[in-house]
């Protein structure tokens, strides 16, 4: 269906219910503007846009058969792109380390151990693509390039 294509960016925009929404919505409205003063407005809406279809399609692949809701892959890549404002080139900041392994190993922990609906791969994928983007967002911005 050509609406498959569509939904690759739109499932962030949909949610399951005003909790679902008010979470995620929180996270954003947090660590929204100390990304937005870091990267600039238009760095960030590319995170969302590229968390969005990278999350659509590797949900497309996996589970075609089951629909991605809300914009907790973009969440949790600004939670991870969040942990890397004390980046320095040759260096792994600990709060990455940290952030990574609180924040992704329980959502392969619940995604092995815990039976709901949430999309615990929408989460690690949106971190792993938010842990890609910090690191090419810093190396840019340090370098200029």
């Amino acid at each position: 269906s050509p609406m498959t294509y569509v939904r690759f960016v739109t499932h962030i925009f949909g949610h399951s219910g005003w909790s679902h929404f008010i979470g995620n919505a929180s996270y954003l409205l947090l660590l929204g503007p100390m990304l937005e003063e870091k990267h600039g407005s238009k760095e960030l809406i590319e995170v969302i846009g590229i968390t969005a279809v990278i999350t659509g399609i590797v949900n497309y692949i996996f589970f075609w058969n089951v629909g991605l809701c809300g914009a907790s892959g973009v969440v949790f890549a600004f939670i991870i792109l969040a942990s890397f404002a004390g980046f320095r080139e040759g260096e792994i900041p600990l709060t990455f380390v940290l952030v990574a392994v609180i924040f992704i190993g329980q959502q392969v922990y619940e995604g092995i151990a815990v039976q709901n609906d949430i999309s615990n791969m929408a989460h690690i994928v949106g971190g792993i693509v938010g842990a890609v983007l910090g690191y090419l967002l810093n190396k840019k911005s340090r370098y200029g390039y």
